[in-house]
């Protein structure tokens, strides 16, 4: 359980740091993702991008 939120978290760091990269694409902006302004300050929580990069990471290293 503690390496799954591991994992997620690390995912949630580096896409919140590609995010204006990854939004010409258009992730970031599926259904599931949140996206909201609290204290002057625009926060984003991309749950659905986050799974869907989780699983072809899975793919990938299925493959591999």
């Amino acid at each position: 359980m503690l390496r799954w939120l591991l994992v997620v978290v690390i995912t949630l760091v580096v896409f919140n740091g590609l995010r204006p990269w990854l939004q010409k694409f258009g992730l970031g902006r599926l259904p599931g993702d949140l996206n909201f302004r609290l204290g002057g300050r625009e926060w984003s929580l991309p749950i659905a991008t986050t799974l869907l990069l989780s699983f072809l990471a899975m793919a990938v290293g299925e493959l591999i």
